[in-house]
C-alpha cells in the first residue's frame, strides 16, 4: 500500500497569474496536515507561461507534481488524468482559481475520518460572488439533473472534493469517454459527507468556463446519466400523431359538412410542426448514437506528455518525501527537453 497520504489534483489551463497566489495558499495547509503528500497540476495544454512558473513552483516545493497533457483535452478529462495518476490514500480536486478556499481541505479530511466515508463534497452555501445569472443557472442545473437522471448529486457541489482511494479506483475503471465527475462520483453511491463553504471571487485572470463551456458541461450531463431527452422525443412522436388524428377527423368532419376549404396558412402550420418536431427528435437521438459512436472508437480523452515524477526517477533524483513510492503502471510518450523548452 503506498504511504502516501493525500494528492490535490489541480488542473491548470492558462493560470499564469493565479499560481504563485495558489501556491502561497495551499503549501501552508498541506504542511500543516503533518502528512504525507502531493499536489499534482495537470497542466492541460496551456498556452500562456502556466508551465514554466509550475517548474519555477516546483523547484521550491519538492511536493510540487507536474503533468503535462500534449493537447487541450477539457477540464473534466484533466482532471481524470491527475486521478489515474494520483497517489494518495486520500484524493482532492480542486481548480486553481481560489474561488474554492484550500483551507477547507483539513476540514475535509477531518470530516471523513471522524465520519468514516469515502466521499467528502465541498458545498457552496454561499454564492453571493457568482453573478445572478451564474446563480439561478447553476442552480437550475442542478435541480434539474436531480431530477431528469435520478442521482442524489449535491445541490451547488461542484468538482472541489476529497475522495478515497477506493473512490478514486472505481471512477478509474469506468469507461466513459465524457466523464462528468460532479454526476459520475454521486452515482457510485459511496458513503458521503457534506462540508461548506464560501464561495470567493476568483483570484486572479479570467473565468476559463464560459457560457459555451456550461453547455457544454450541461449536454454532456444530460446525455451522460438520463434517458429523459428520449423519453421526450417517445412523447413528442405520441403528441404528434394524436394532433395528427385530431386534424384527421377534423377533415373528415369539415368534408361531411360541406365547408372544408383547406388554406394555405394551415398547411404551413401543419407542415412545420411536424418538421420541427421530427428535427428535434432526430437531434435528442443524434446526442445518443454519437455518444455511443465515441465510445465505441475507444479514443483516449487525453495523452500525458510528461511526468516531472517520472521524469526525477528516470534521472535518478527521487522528489522529496516520494523515493520510496513505485512509479505509477502508466506508459507516456516521452518528452524532449527541447520540446519542453518551446512550449514553455
Amino acid at each position: 500500500m503506498s504511504s502516501m497520504f493525500l494528492t490535490v489534483v489541480v488542473p491548470v489551463y492558462n493560470e499564469e497569474d493565479v499560481l504563485p497566489l495558489l501556491v502561497d495558499r495551499l503549501r501552508p495547509v498541506l504542511d500543516g496536515l503533518g502528512r504525507t503528500y502531493e499536489v499534482l497540476t495537470v497542466d492541460d495544454g496551456s498556452t500562456d507561461t502556466s508551465a514554466a512558473i509550475l517548474e519555477r513552483l516546483r523547484r521550491q516545493w519538492p511536493q510540487l507534481r507536474i503533468v503535462r497533457l500534449r493537447a487541450n483535452a477539457g477540464h473534466q478529462a484533466a482532471i481524470s488524468a491527475g486521478l489515474e495518476r494520483a497517489r494518495g490514500e486520500w484524493v482532492v480536486t480542486i481548480d486553481a482559481d481560489l474561488q474554492d478556499p484550500p483551507e477547507t481541505i483539513a476540514e475535509m479530511i477531518d470530516a471523513a475520518l471522524n465520519q468514516h466515508v469515502d466521499v467528502v463534497y465541498g458545498v457552496r452555501t454561499d454564492r453571493s460572488t457568482d453573478s445572478p445569472f451564474k446563480r439561478h443557472t447553476a442552480g437550475l442545473f442542478y435541480r434539474l439533473m436531480r431530477r431528469i437522471s435520478g442521482v442524489e448529486a449535491p445541490l451547488d457541489a461542484g468538482d472541489f472534493r476529497l475522495m478515497s482511494r477506493a473512490t478514486v479506483d472505481a471512477v478509474n475503471t469506468l469507461p466513459e469517454a465524457n466523464r462528468v465527475l460532479r454526476l459520475v462520483v454521486p452515482t457510485l453511491g459511496f458513503p458521503a459527507t457534506e462540508v461548506g463553504y464560501r464561495r470567493e471571487h476568483r483570484a486572479a485572470g479570467d473565468s476559463k468556463y464560459p457560457l459555451s463551456k456550461m453547455l457544454k458541461l450541461s449536454l454532456d450531463s444530460v446525455t451522460g446519466f438520463s434517458m429523459a431527452p428520449l423519453r421526450l422525443a417517445t412523447w413528442f412522436g405520441i403528441g404528434g400523431f394524436v394532433l395528427a388524428m385530431a386534424l384527421l377527423v377534423w377533415a373528415i368532419i369539415g368534408k361531411i359538412m360541406g365547408d372544408n376549404a383547406p388554406g394555405w396558412t394551415s398547411s404551413v402550420v401543419v407542415v412545420s410542426l411536424f418538421a420541427g418536431a421530427q428535427l428535434l427528435c432526430l437531434g435528442i437521438l443524434g446526442e445518443y448514437v454519437g455518444r455511443v459512436y465515441l465510445q465505441q472508437q475507444g479514443r483516449p480523452s487525453y495523452y500525458i506528455g510528461y511526468d516531472s515524477l517520472s521524469s526525477e526517477l528516470h534521472k535518478g533524483t527521487p522528489a522529496a518525501d516520494t523515493a520510496d513510492l513505485p512509479l505509477p503502471e502508466h506508459v507516456e510518450l516521452p518528452i524532449t527537453q527541447e520540446i519542453l523548452q518551446d512550449r514553455i
